[in-house]
């Protein structure tokens, strides 16, 4: 849910903060699609750019686009615009090969997205997932679905599925967020906050943000916030309330006082 806050300090008027993650996402489709096209085209003994088109969804001339990349960046691809194009008979691209240890790690980091990462971060797993299932050697295959290592998701609180994506969203957007936190000791309160990461603990998920509240940085553990609610308020760059300066100041924290186990479970806690 979106509403309207009204800050008693000014609020500016921003440019669209997501153009460069638009940006960087229409590359990777991009990119995605020039992969796609080469796999249409495998079998086939002559393909037109109209049938590309109405296949990915784009226009004739992106096809056109495309098409000149491919050929540019080596794979053999002959013919010519209004004609149609087609691929050598017995070309095939390069299989994914992996070795054990790093289809291993590959699929635990799958695992462990599709059960914490929250529902959109889960899909997108399972869709790569499925993209190295339809290039890897035949040889490999049967790995995929005998992994030893995994990661049970009957453990995951409702707040992570619903709160993530929300969070997620916010800290691309920069939205500030306003949130009822409940701390150890059970005190709650009402905070304004500038979510600039999401941290996985290993039992928990913490937002780290700038608070207002406390003029500093805070982690705040998403299964203790009782409410969240995303603001239009947008907040600026400001190099004392940045994810770099938090970083810097974690790891000065840490040259001080290492930390033990319980330290770290003490440092995830808002105060």
């Amino acid at each position: 849910m979106y509403v309207v806050y009204v800050a008693s300090e000014r609020v500016l008027v921003l440019p669209d903060t997501s153009m460069v993650l638009r940006r960087e996402e229409k590359v990777m489709r991009r990119a995605s699609r020039l992969f796609q096209i080469v796999q249409f085209m495998q079998g086939r003994r002559l393909t037109k750019a109209d049938q590309l088109a109405e296949e990915f969804g784009v226009s004739v001339r992106t096809i056109y686009r495309d098409i000149q990349a491919l050929m540019d960046s080596g794979i053999p691809i002959k013919g010519e615009a209004g004609v149609g194009y087609q691929l050598p008979q017995h070309f095939t691209l390069p299989p994914l090969t992996f070795d054990h240890e790093e289809l291993e790690a590959l699929l635990l980091g799958i695992e462990m997205a599709r059960s914490w990462g929250g529902p959109d971060v889960a899909e997108a797993a399972s869709a790569v997932l499925r993209k190295i299932s339809t290039v890897l050697p035949e040889t490999l295959q049967p790995r995929l679905t005998h992994s030893v290592m995994y990661v049970p998701s009957f453990m995951v609180p409702a707040s992570y599925k619903e709160y993530l994506p929300v969070m997620r969203s916010a800290i691309r957007e920069r939205n500030i967020l306003a949130i009822s936190y409940q701390r150890r000791d059970g005190e709650e309160s009402v905070r304004k906050v500038r979510p600039l990461a999401l941290y996985y603990w290993g039992a928990s998920w913490c937002l780290a943000a700038w608070c207002d509240l406390r003029g500093d940085f805070r982690h705040f553990r998403l299964d203790r916030i009782q409410s969240l609610t995303v603001t239009q308020e947008i907040f600026l760059e400001e190099d004392e309330k940045s994810l770099d300066t938090f970083h810097r100041k974690l790891q000065e924290e840490i040259k001080r006082s290492p930390w033990k186990r319980g330290d770290k479970e003490e440092n995830q806690h808002a105060s």
